[in-house]
């Protein structure tokens, strides 16, 4: 196993409010270090499952040699159907720590960063789906820039995805070099500190694996999935993911919306599904000194009620 430091580590597994003989999920298994400080918790009656898309994060995994570890290899979106096939109804709590991870990120083969060359892929699981290279050379001007406009908030997406369609006409982009290359010269100005193809790189990322959609559709699964007392537990780390837990979050714990003018007491209404634990928690000064991805971490916490859908 990798050193590896979780992000948000202590804060996560308290807020997990672990029970010894309890059933846990890391839906993002990463390296497996919020796994490894879970199982640090659980008695040899508990039990955890671990689900990545990466296989890279899967073969890792194999260095874990402990029985209460079921380990699979799926997108936390089939978050539903693995509890299923391994004949689990409900569970004690579930962490979702969103985005690319740090390991994907440092290697260059993997083509999600702009700061090391390498071939420009961006794929979470290199075994699906198409890469950016070929996102690239196939879409029109007109999809490129909403992506980046949508899933990066990127002001200069116009002008951006207007000079990636007059690079390739000369030259196919297949580097990650190379796009941070065209979208530098495309973009007038940026905030201090950051590189000009930071949003791009972001929102060609998060479009290609589905990351918004696949946060989207996993919310509800764990909210049916969880015991009454279980804990959600959720990192983000930018404001389009923080913006769906949030919502998701404060319309669960308001309950469903009854139709307008529709005469209903107070105390008849039903109550919602979860009960938020806490304000938003960041790191720490002394972790963002250590760790600088951690700067931008969100976490977010609720528990489950004993309301019914």
């Amino acid at each position: 196993m990798t050193g590896h430091v979780p992000v948000l580590a202590r804060e996560v597994i308290d807020a997990l409010a672990i029970r010894p003989d309890g059933f846990y999920v890391d839906a993002t298994f990463g390296r497996g270090g919020h796994s490894r400080l879970i199982l640090e918790r659980l008695s040899k009656k508990g039990r955890l499952i671990a689900l990545d898309r990466d296989p890279a994060a899967i073969a890792a995994g194999r260095g874990f040699s402990d029985a209460r570890l079921t380990l699979v290899k799926a997108p936390f979106s089939k978050l539903d159907v693995v509890l299923n096939d391994l004949g689990v109804d409900r569970v004690d709590g579930i962490l979702l720590d969103i985005g690319v991870s740090s390991p994907q990120l440092d290697e260059a083969e993997r083509g999600f960063s702009f700061r090391m060359d390498g071939p420009l892929d961006m794929r979470m699981d290199p075994e699906s789906g198409i890469g950016a290279a070929e996102w690239i050379a196939r879409a029109d001007e007109g999809e490129m820039a909403e992506v980046i406009r949508n899933y990066g908030e990127e002001r200069f997406a116009r002008q951006i995805a207007h000079a990636i369609a007059a690079a390739r006409k000369t030259s196919s982009i297949v580097t990650t070099g190379q796009l941070a290359q065209v979208v530098a010269g495309a973009v007038r100005k940026r905030e201090p500190g950051q590189h000009p193809a930071t949003r791009t790189f972001q929102a060609i990322r998060i479009y290609l694996n589905r990351e918004l959609e696949e946060l989207g559709s996993v919310l509800p699964v764990c909210v049916q999935r969880l015991k009454t007392g279980g804990r959600l537990a959720v990192i983000s780390f930018h404001s389009l993911e923080d913006r769906i837990v949030k919502r998701f979050m404060r319309d669960e714990e308001r309950g469903p919306e009854l139709p307008r003018g529709l005469p209903v007491r107070a105390n008849d209404k039903l109550p919602g599904r979860l009960r938020r634990i806490g304000k938003a928690i960041h790191a720490s000064e002394e972790e963002t000194l250590r760790n600088p991805r951690a700067r931008s971490a969100v976490l977010r916490v609720a528990e489950r009620t004993g309301a019914r859908a």
